[in-house]
C-alpha cells in the first residue's frame, strides 16, 4: 500500500517542497530511504521504529521503502522523522489511518514519540504558503515563528500519538497566540554612557543615518569597542518585512526559540577574529549562513581587524558591493542576503599607542607597515568612513556631569534622515545613501563650482580612488540630509572629506 505526506527542506534561507512517498509490501521486514538522504535522514529509520513502538502503535513487519521527491536533492536534518512516521502509519494496511494532504508536515522524533523542534520552521511555513497548502503541523516549540507568516494555519504537534489522534479526529490544534508584540527597546546599552568622544559619535551617527560602512583607529582603551556595540540603539526601528527577512534567517540558523520567536531589534554580530571563511560569509557541504548573513539588516563589527585572517576579509569585498553571498556548490547555488553596516575597530601600530602624546610607541617603521599590510587597499577603500578615537582624558571620565547626548535623541535625528532617503528612493528598491548608484549620485549629489574645484583638489592630495570620491559624495549626501539639506554645500563635503581623511602620521592607513 502507498502513502504520501508532503514535507519541505531547506537550502540556503530558501524551503523547496518534498513529497514523503512509502510504500508497504509484503516481503521480508526492512526499511530502506531513497532520495538522497544524508546520514541524519538515514537515522531517521531507527527513530521512528521506536517511536512508533513507544507511542502504542504496531510497526508493519512490512518491507517499506520511504522515497523523498524529488530525488535528484540532497535531503538533510531530522525534520523528516514526523512525515516519514506519519506516511508509514497511513500505508500499513492494517492502520485505518489518512493524513490531509493539503498540510504540510515537519518535525523530529524523539524515541518515546515526543516531536522535537526543528530549524527553518519559518522559512517552511512560507513555502507552504507560497504552495498553496491549507496549512502546516510542526513542533510546538516553533510555532509562534511560523506564525510571522500570515494567511496560512499553524497546528501544533507534541507528540506522533497526539498528531495521529488528532488527524483521526479531525481536531488538530491550532497555533493562534501569534508572535509576542515588542513595543519597547530592550537596549541595556546607551551613548550617554560614553564620556567625551563627540568627534567619534558624530562619525556613527552619520554612519547610521546613511548606512555607510565605518572604521574607528585608536589606542587600546579608548573606548572602540563600546562605542560600536552602541550603534544598534541609534539605527532605526526595524520594519516588519525586515524582521521577517531577519527571522527567517536565524530561523534557518537554528536561533530561534519559543521564547524569542523572531528578530526584532536589529542584529549586532561580533565574530572572534579566529573565524573561519565559512564562520564568517557561509559555506559548507550545504550552505549554512555565516555572520555577515546573521547580520543582515544591523551591524557586523570585527573588533582588532588586522587580527583576522586576510583570506577572511577578503571574503567580504563582494557582499559589502552586493548586498548578498553567493555560496556555488555542485548541487546549485545559494544566495544568502547580506546587507549589512560593517563596522571595524583595530590600533594604529602593534603595540597601539603610535601617535599617542602620553606613551611612547616601541615599534619600527617595518612592524607598522606590515601589521597595516594585513588590510588590503580594496577592503580599506570600502570603508566610507574612517575615524581616529583618541584616548579619553581624565577630566572627561571623571565628570559627574551628565551631559552627554542619549541613543534615543540620537537615534531620532537618524530616523529624520533616513525618511528623507526613503522618500528619495522609494522608486528605486532600497532607502539608504550608501546603496546609490552612479545615476543616482549624479542627481542626488550636485557640487557648485567651488564644491568641486575642492573635491578635485582632495582626490590629488589624499589619493582618493574612484570608489573613494563616489563614497565621499554619499556620505555629504547623507550629512546633508542630517542637516535638513535639500542640497550638498561645501561644508557638507568638508565634513566628508573630514570623516575619511588620513589616520596615520604618514597620511594613509
Amino acid at each position: 500500500m502507498l502513502s504520501r505526506v508532503v514535507s519541505g527542506g531547506v537550502f540556503g534561507v530558501d524551503a523547496y517542497r518534498v513529497d514523503v512517498e512509502v510504500d508497504v509490501a509484503r516481503g521480508l521486514p526492512s526499511f530502506s530511504v531513497v532520495g538522497l538522504p544524508d546520514g541524519a535522514v538515514k537515522e531517521s529509520r531507527d527513530r521512528v521504529r521506536a517511536a512508533i513502538k513507544n507511542s502504542g502503535f504496531a510497526f508493519p513487519q512490512y518491507r517499506v521503502t520511504v522515497n523523498l521527491a524529488p530525488a535528484d536533492v540532497k535531503k538533510e536534518g531530522a525534520a523528516f522523522d514526523l512525515p516519514v512516521a506519519l506516511a508509514l502509519l497511513a500505508a500499513d494496511p492494517d492502520a485505518a489511518f489518512s493524513p490531509d494532504k493539503t498540510l504540510l508536515v515537519a518535525g523530529e522524533l524523539s524515541l518515546d514519540g515526543r516531536v522535537r523542534p526543528i530549524k527553518g520552521a519559518l522559512v517552511l511555513a512560507a513555502k507552504a504558503r507560497e504552495l498553496g497548502l491549507a496549512g502546516v503541523i510542526l513542533p510546538a516549540e516553533n510555532c509562534a515563528e511560523a506564525s510571522l507568516v500570515r494567511g496560512i494555519d499553524i497546528y501544533k504537534a507534541s507528540s506522533l500519538a497526539q498528531v495521529v489522534t488528532d488527524i483521526k479526529g479531525g481536531l488538530l490544534p491550532l497555533y493562534e497566540e501569534g508572535p509576542k508584540k515588542v513595543e519597547e527597546d530592550c537596549f541595556s546599552t546607551d551613548f550617554a554612557e560614553v564620556k567625551g568622544q563627540g568627534h567619534a559619535k558624530r562619525a556613527l551617527e552619520v554612519a547610521a543615518a546613511g548606512g555607510h560602512n565605518l572604521l574607528m583607529v585608536g589606542p587600546p582603551g579608548s573606548g572602540k569597542t563600546m562605542l560600536a556595540r552602541r550603534v544598534t540603539t541609534i539605527l532605526p526601528k526595524m520594519g516588519w518585512e525586515e524582521s521577517v527577512e531577519s527571522s527567517c534567517i536565524y530561523s534557518v540558523a537554528g536561533l530561534l526559540t519559543s521564547e524569542r520567536p523572531y528578530i526584532y531589534e536589529r542584529p549586532f554580530r561580533a565574530p572572534h577574529h579566529s573565524v573561519s571563511d565559512a564562520g564568517l560569509v557561509g559555506g559548507g557541504v550545504s550552505p549554512k549562513p555565516g555572520e555577515v548573513t546573521l547580520a543582515h539588516n544591523g551591524v557586523l563589527f570585527l573588533d582588532e581587524l588586522p587580527e583576522f585572517k586576510r583570506k577572511v576579509l577578503e571574503l567580504l569585498r563582494q557582499p559589502l558591493e552586493d548586498g548578498v553571498v553567493t555560496i556555488a556548490r555542485a548541487s546549485g547555488s545559494a544566495l544568502f542576503p547580506a546587507r549589512v553596516m560593517l563596522v571595524g575597530a583595530m590600533n594604529p601600530c602593534p603595540c597601539g599607542y603610535l601617535g599617542d602624546e602620553r606613551v611612547h610607541c616601541t615599534c619600527s617603521p617595518t612592524a607598522v607597515e606590515r601589521y597595516r599590510s594585513r588590510i588590503s587597499g580594496p577592503l580599506l577603500d570600502r570603508f566610507d568612513i574612517r575615524v581616529e578615537v583618541g584616548a579619553v582624558r581624565y577630566d572627561e571620565l571623571s565628570s559627574s556631569a551628565d551631559n552627554e547626548t542619549p541613543s534615543s535623541t540620537m537615534r531620532a535625528r537618524v530616523e529624520l534622515a533616513r525618511g528623507i532617503q526613503s522618500e528619495r528612493f522609494t522608486s528605486r528598491g532600497f532607502f539608504t545613501n550608501a546603496r546609490m548608484e552612479p545615476a543616482d549620485i549624479r542627481k542626488f549629489c550636485r557640487l557648485d563650482a567651488s564644491s568641486s574645484a575642492l573635491l578635485e583638489h582632495a582626490m590629488e592630495v589624499m589619493h582618493l580612488s574612484a570608489r573613494g570620491y563616489t563614497r565621499t559624495l554619499k556620505v555629504a549626501r547623507t550629512i546633508a540630509d542630517l542637516g535638513g539639506s535639500k542640497g550638498v554645500g561645501r561644508e557638507h563635503l568638508l565634513e566628508a572629506l573630514q570623516l575619511r581623511g588620513p589616520l596615520g602620521e604618514d597620511g594613509n592607513l
